[in-house]
């Protein structure tokens, strides 16, 4: 049958219908059986994934992201792994909060429900596939997966077994669906499905997310970027923010919630700044630094444009500023919204700067490489959204869900 969007899509929400009746026990079973056929088929999937890699490489993929293709015995233990773990999450579903009786003796609450169709965008790891489809099952929703081309045949295989698993739990196998071709084409008719499709959830980088954001005519899940920030006060403990700023920046460079810019109390610097420097010198970051920086440890000339920019590389910007005050203002200016730290032993400043940074996560002295859905006990995430509505910070098994009013009465009347 030839492929058709608008055709995936009505499937997609006939069988959203079917996941929103489903019991927690069903789904739990089902993402079970799911662990089980892809550790089962993984020969098969590491025949594909070969495919894959064999043709990336010979394509001259960047070596970086030929890594990242790649599906061996140790990633599909932890895409089984991380499908289990989805399963014995608590249950989203269902549950009544906020029950309330009102004058007229009717009760109020607001149920949790499923969002319906979600579809997913992204790009090169392929354990996105199972993680992406198995986070939707447990959620109750249906979803349309559209990887990138590089894992096309990766991403076949694993929704094939998925969706094997589905049809022997007599769950909807249309509940998760991989679009078939590479086509670019492909993803502005999936932005285009709005009767179809609830939500949209990019997972890639910045030219990706800037086209979703600008075509869609669904609502969109998202983080554009991430500049992220690590604030030394001069009432700090300076071992902790020394740790902690070299923490936020090296355990991981090429991540959302590594930090790009160190701001640092001008009463701060003098104490703290040769030792980060050693730190980082060892660690082969290069430093760009303000002039009031520079007048103390060796580091490049920072320019404008450095204050803003996402290098998801061992490079750091470095300023020092008067005080709490310039810190919040630079953070809300330069900043992404993603996840800002304070490293501080003063209460008061530390309630201010929760209160005033304008970003989806705001800490008071730890890393801020702690802001993900595993971290915060969400046991997964499928995105981090750096907007306002619906959902903010790491996006789990709640983010995927919304509320609606629940009413219930005894034969009450309205008066007017």
């Amino acid at each position: 049958m030839p492929f058709s969007m608008p055709d995936m899509g009505c499937r997609a929400r006939a069988a959203s219908r079917r996941m929103a009746a489903a019991g927690a026990g069903a789904k739990a079973a089902a993402l079970h059986a799911v662990a089980h056929r892809l550790d089962g088929d993984r020969g098969a999937l590491k025949a594909a994934n070969a495919e894959d890699v064999e043709r990336a490489t010979a394509t001259g993929l960047d070596a970086p992201l030929v890594d990242r293709l790649v599906l061996d015995d140790r990633g599909i233990d932890r895409m089984c792994e991380g499908v289990r773990q989805v399963a014995a999450l608590p249950e989203p579903i269902g549950a009544i909060a906020e029950l309330d009786y009102r004058p007229s003796g009717i009760q109020v609450g607001r149920m949790r429900v499923p969002l319906g169709v979600i579809g997913i965008i992204y790009e090169s790891r392929p354990n996105v596939t199972a993680d992406a489809a198995s986070l939707c099952l447990k959620s109750g929703n249906a979803c349309i997966l559209r990887g990138g081309s590089e894992a096309i045949r990766s991403n076949r295989a694993i929704a094939g077994s998925i969706r094997a698993a589905l049809e022997a739990s007599a769950m909807p196998t249309d509940a998760v669906q991989l679009v078939p071709t590479t086509d670019r084409a492909a993803v502005g008719d999936l932005l285009g499905l709005d009767g179809y499709v609830d939500v949209i959830v990019p997972r890639g980088g910045k030219s990706l997310i800037e086209r979703v954001t600008r075509e869609s005519r669904i609502p969109v899940i998202k983080h554009l970027d991430g500049v992220c920030h690590v604030y030394i006060d001069a009432d700090a403990d300076f071992d902790m923010a020394v740790d902690i700023a070299c923490n936020a920046k090296v355990s991981k460079y090429a991540v959302c919630n590594a930090i790009e810019t160190l701001l640092v109390a001008a009463d701060a610097a003098a104490p703290t700044l040769p030792r980060l420097k050693e730190r980082f010198d060892a660690a082969g970051v290069e430093l760009r630094g303000c002039e009031r920086t520079r007048a103390i440890i060796d580091a490049l000339p920072a320019t404008e444009a450095d204050w803003g920019e996402e290098y998801l590389a061992p490079v750091l910007a470095v300023r020092v500023v008067d005080g709490l005050d310039a810190a919040i203002e630079h953070i809300n200016r330069y900043g992404s919204g993603h996840t800002d730290a304070i490293v501080t032993k003063d209460y008061a400043r530390s309630r201010r700067f929760l209160a005033e940074v304008d970003s989806a996560s705001v800490m008071v002295n730890a890393s801020t490489q702690f802001a993900d859905g595993f971290e915060y006990g969400l046991g997964a995430e499928i995105g981090i959204s750096t907007d306002k509505l619906h959902a903010r910070g790491p996006v789990g098994l709640e983010g995927l869900t919304t509320r609606k009013f629940v009413v219930f009465g005894n034969g009450e009347l309205r008066q007017r």
